[in-house]
């Protein structure tokens, strides 16, 4: 059975009136009654036909790498995609999907405003996500992130790969490691920075924003 209407089955069940209530009860039994677990949006659609976050997230994907697309729509789609993994099991379900290694090579896009998204959607996606976080790091993609933070000619570019950069070294170490070891000498501080020291990773991604600054004026 389909994992959407599986649920709905269960919820169904769970919020079921109980046959052996007593119709000559003045009680509502309605209002005493708990309102169970709520019904997420895939069960929803599994019963109304609709398509699921999931769905929704490849076609969003397929419309941005779609060469059929004007540049126009791909940003809509993209648009529609950051908004999709703001939640955190959409983030999560990034890999499962495969949809990783496109989001990473979006990155480097000829085009200025879709690496900008991709790193905008990078960033979202790892945001306060362990899991995320650890996605990104095997994707082997902050390389392309510093490069972009550093060196892109485009300001709105840098300013998006320097927040998925903040989003990805915050409480994660493993990625903060990897972000230290790659960034040119001029910003790469002295010693170990602690993860969760938000100081010291302030101070990392301040540099970056002033550069970034400095280069537009």
């Amino acid at each position: 059975m389909d994992p959407g209407m599986n649920q709905l089955l269960k919820w169904s069940i769970e919020n079921s009136e109980t046959a052996s209530a007593d119709p000559t009860s003045t009680t509502d039994t309605k209002a005493e009654r708990p309102s169970g677990r709520p019904l997420n949006a895939d069960a929803i659609n599994a019963l109304f036909g609709g398509p699921t976050d999931a769905e929704l997230m490849k076609q969003s994907m397929a419309s941005v790498l779609s060469p059929e697309i004007t540049l126009e729509n791909k940003l809509v789609a993209f648009d529609n995609f950051e908004q999709l993994i703001e939640n955190l099991d959409n983030a999560n379900n990034m890999e499962n999907l495969g949809l990783w290694p496109p989001l990473v090579g979006l990155l480097r896009n000829e085009e200025a405003q879709l690496r900008m998204y991709a790193a905008w959607c990078v960033g979202t996606a790892v945001q306060n996500n362990e899991k995320s976080q650890s996605s990104l790091l095997a994707g082997d993609a902050i390389p392309t992130l510093v490069k972009l933070s550093t060196e892109d000619s485009d300001e709105q570019v840098r300013r998006k790969a320097i927040y998925a950069l903040s989003s990805e070294v915050r409480n994660y170490q493993p990625g903060l490691d990897k972000v230290v070891k790659t960034l040119p000498k001029a910003f790469a501080p002295e010693g170990a920075i602690d993860a969760a020291d938000m100081e010291a990773v302030d101070r990392v991604i301040k540099q970056l924003r002033e550069d970034s600054a400095r280069k537009a004026a």
